[in-house]
């Protein structure tokens, strides 16, 4: 006999849970935020509006279908199943968070403060969960990018993945493109995006630079790319900074004492990278499947 689905349910802890972690009592976190002019009011208004779109989606779910329920600290320890449905209830950050852990489970993102959260990957409201589960065949495909080490360890993102030093100082490595350009460089890191990503960090270096380039949109599977602050030297060049793939990757063999690739801002996450080797960043075989 064939199990009923699975709807997993992905959650973070919220602002006011994270005072009360630290502070031990509401009273001591309201004293800590008025002494900086700031009320806990309303980092309780946005906690009350978070429990009840987690209520609201659990209730959604039907009475015979499986449960679970994962905290953003452990998603990366949550076995998820073939079969799993994901409901991400917070800000569309988190929806990346969880993303890179999925293996083509349908995701629905779900927006407890609509009037505050942009809503790019979290676009339904709780209520109507119910629905969404039985219509999971609407999912969308939203292109990811990875990086691979060759040393076979791989990294995915949903919206982008940075290589450069740690600490942002200046990352040295000569780039590679697909079709054999090359460039010694010394920058503050390299950016590949994906069209999810380009509304964000990607979005905030091409307004800098005015870069012509068109970016892709979310549901494309091409990719932008662009460099930090190239540095130009006798031995460093400034010719190669943006640029676009569609089917293949461009490769980094990296001339620092210590890189680092990481996605989605999640500097806690990271592959190290040494003096010589190489990382392959391009389009990744798995996308998400996100319910429109």
């Amino acid at each position: 006999m064939s199990l009923t689905p699975r709807v997993v349910l992905v959650t973070r802890r919220t602002e006011y849970e994270e005072l009360l972690a630290t502070h031990g009592t509401r009273g001591q976190a309201a004293f800590f935020l008025a002494s900086r002019g700031r009320d806990i009011g309303e980092l309780e208004e946005r906690h009350r509006l978070t429990r009840a779109a987690i209520e609201t989606a659990a209730a959604g779910i039907p009475v015979d279908w499986r449960r679970g329920r994962v905290e953003r600290g452990d998603v990366s320890r949550f076995l998820f199943s073939p079969d799993d449905v994901v409901v991400v209830v917070g800000q569309d950050g988190l929806v990346a968070n969880v993303a890179k852990y999925l293996d083509g489970q349908p995701v629905i993102g779900v927006d407890p403060e609509p009037e505050r959260n942009a809503g790019v990957l979290v676009t339904h409201a709780a209520r109507d969960l119910g629905d969404l589960l039985r219509a999971t065949d609407r999912a969308v495909q939203r292109t990811m990018v990875e990086a691979v080490l060759d040393d076979g360890q791989r990294l995915r993102a949903l919206n982008e993945i940075f290589v450069g030093h740690p600490s942002h100082q200046t990352a040295r490595y000569e780039l590679t493109l697909p079709e054999g350009s090359q460039e010694a460089q010394a920058s503050s890191g390299l950016i590949v995006a994906t069209g999810t990503g380009a509304t964000g960090w990607c979005s905030s270096v091409a307004r800098e630079r005015r870069s012509t380039l068109r970016l892709p949109a979310p549901t494309e599977s091409r990719l932008a790319w662009f460099v930090r602050e190239a540095w130009p030297s006798p031995a460093t060049g400034t010719s190669l900074t943006e640029g676009e793939l569609v089917d293949d990757a461009l490769t980094l063999t990296i001339k620092s004492d210590h890189l680092v690739a990481f996605g989605d801002g999640i500097e806690a996450d990271a592959l190290s990278l040494t003096w010589g080797q190489t990382v392959r960043i391009g389009r990744s075989s798995t996308s998400l499947r996100l319910v429109s």
